[in-house]
Order: structure tokens, then sequence, then C-alpha cells
């Protein structure tokens, strides 16, 4: 009869061998595979994911049968409508998404002491701040940084800087993430606008203008302010145009479509627009500029936000609508 030690428990090795070959299986699992497994997950094809990552469909199929044999589940429900996550490929998905984060991480720490103010600086902001205003910046910006390209993605919604999907964002927010770090750089004031043409002499009188054509936001934009501001003064059938773009508001606007709030950042500035009425308090914004703090330390972002805050400092009175307006 086999005697066992005091500290010897029934069952105890085979469970420390089944931890260990656990433990193996995960270490056997390269950044490659999660990738696969990640991209699979989101497109729900092979052909989509072999395609994203550069790779042949038999690759796909192959490296994702090799990482379920080694964990000894099962990552993929296959089905008709394609590939759906398990509840054991959803936890290692979220693994993936983790190890992503870090990678990124890593690499801007370890890249960013390397380099000066040079190579691809990317930049979100929305289509009206970009259009008459953030522009003229980044030429002057780029004259004095000839050896730092410079990329803008456009939209109103928050790109995700964690990802490394954008170095800088320049944002109208009052309520900037709390993942990112950067500066408040002035308070956007907004006002009502008309077609310069129409108004250029003669401003309408403040007791019918909102009985008057406007135009208005919609989409994403739809819960501005300002938008929210006109529906509650303007009937609806005096809406004459929506749209989910500040700057196709404010060609709308030029086009006589009808009046509408536009921040005087972009209003006051832009040709065939003329303000008709005072800037409305309740309507204020914030200006902001963002990055992430992995890279804030990099050298060219750090260049163009010290040159960005400077420039921005310099026509605070145009964003906060101080600056004399007259006809066009």
């Amino acid at each position: 009869m086999q005697s066992t030690s005091p500290d010897h428990v029934p069952g105890h090795d085979a469970q420390e061998r089944a931890g260990q070959a656990s433990g193996d299986a995960a270490q056997r699992l390269s950044w490659d595979d999660l990738r696969i497994i990640k991209t699979l997950s989101e497109s729900g094809s092979r052909a989509v994911a072999a395609s994203k990552l550069g790779i042949n469909v038999s690759t796909v199929s192959r490296r994702v049968a090799l990482a379920e044999a080694a964990l000894g589940v099962t990552l993929f429900d296959r089905r008709r409508a394609g590939y759906r996550l398990t509840a054991e490929g959803l936890e290692l998905r979220a693994l993936c998404e983790r190890v992503e984060l870090d990678v990124v991480s890593v690499a801007r720490r370890v890249s960013r002491g390397l380099h000066g103010p040079l190579g691809t600086l990317r930049i979100t902001t929305s289509d009206s701040l970009l259009l008459y205003f953030l522009t003229p910046i980044i030429a002057d910006f780029k004259a004095r940084n000839a050896a730092v390209a410079v990329e803008v993605l456009v939209g109103n919604g928050a790109l995700n800087l964690a990802r490394d999907e954008s170095d800088i964002a320049f944002r109208a927010t009052r309520r900037p993430s709390e993942s990112l770090v950067g500066r408040k750089l002035a308070t956007i004031a907004w006002a009502p606008y008309g077609c310069a043409t129409q108004f250029g002499r003669k401003v309408p009188a403040a007791d019918g203008l909102y009985d008057r054509a406007w135009v208005s936001y919609a989409g994403q934009l739809s819960g501005l302010k300002a938008s929210q501001y006109v529906e509650r003064r303007v009937a609806s059938g005096s809406i004459s145009y929506r749209s989910d773009s500040v700057a196709a508001v404010s060609a709308a606007i030029a086009a006589g479509l009808g009046l509408g709030f536009l921040p005087c950042m972009l209003g006051d500035i832009m040709p065939g627009l003329v303000r008709v009425g005072p800037v409305v308090p309740e309507l204020r914004d914030e200006l902001w500029l963002l990055t992430h703090p992995d890279i804030r330390r990099s050298r060219r972002v750090q260049a163009f936000m010290s040159f960005c805050a400077a420039a921005v400092a310099e026509r605070k009175a145009l964003i906060e609508g101080r600056e004399p307006v007259g006809g066009a």
C-alpha cells in the first residue's frame, strides 16, 4: 500500500500538471495569434480577416484551430452568418485588447525619446474647426517644421487616441476624456448668422428673428445646445435644412437657405456670412487641445501643442465672439 506524506493531497499532482499544461498552452500563443483572433472576431469572416492582416484564409483557419487546441476550448461558433465568439472567446478577446494597448504604450515610450520633431503627426478634429481656423495654424507650423508630415482625420466622433488612431485631438467639448491630457484653450461663443447678400446691409429685427427660415443640426450633432435652442424657438416647418456637419450648415446659411447658429470662430471669418444677432451665452462651448499620456513628451507632439496654444491665444477674441463684426 502506497504511503502518503502529511503534505501530500490526493489528486493535487494531477491538478498541478493540468495547471502547468494550461500555462504552457497560454505561453505558446503569440501576439500574431491574438491579432488573428481579434480581427476575426471583429469581422466575423475569415476572408475579411485575412485581407486585413495580409495573410491567407487558410492561415487564419489554421492559427485559430491551433489556438483552440492549445487552450483546450472553442473560441468561435462557426455559423452560416459568420464566426461568433463563444464565452471563452470573449475572455480571450478582452486579453487581446489589453495586450494591444500595452504594445502601443510600450512602443510609444521607447520611440518618443529617439525622435526629434519629425515623422507624421496625426490630428483629429471637426470639419468646422479645421476649415478656416486650424488649417492656417497647421500651415504656419509646417513652415517652421518641414520634417513633420501632418495627417488630419476629420470627424465629429471622438477617436480613440489610446489605440494609436491619432496623436492630437483639437476638439470643441465640455467633457474631454479623462484618459487624455491637455489644456483648455478658450471658450467658444455661438451666435446667429445669415446670408451676407440678404442681410449685409440690414440685420433682421430681434423680435422677428425666429419667424424666419432656419437651418439646424441632425444626426450626431442633434444634441448640440444650438440645435435644441433653435428647436424650442422655431416652428418645425420653418427649419428648412439640417445636417450633421457644422461646415455644411455654414454653407447652407451662406447659400441663403436660412438663418443658423454657428461658432463665432467660423461664422465671423467665413465668406458670405454675417452675424444677425448677439452671442448667446448659454450656447458656449470649450476648445481643448488633447493628447495621450504615453506620447505627450514626443517632440513633435510637444512642438505642435505649444505652437497651436500660442496661435489660438492670439485669436482668442475671435473664438470668444469679441472681435468687431462688420458687414460682408
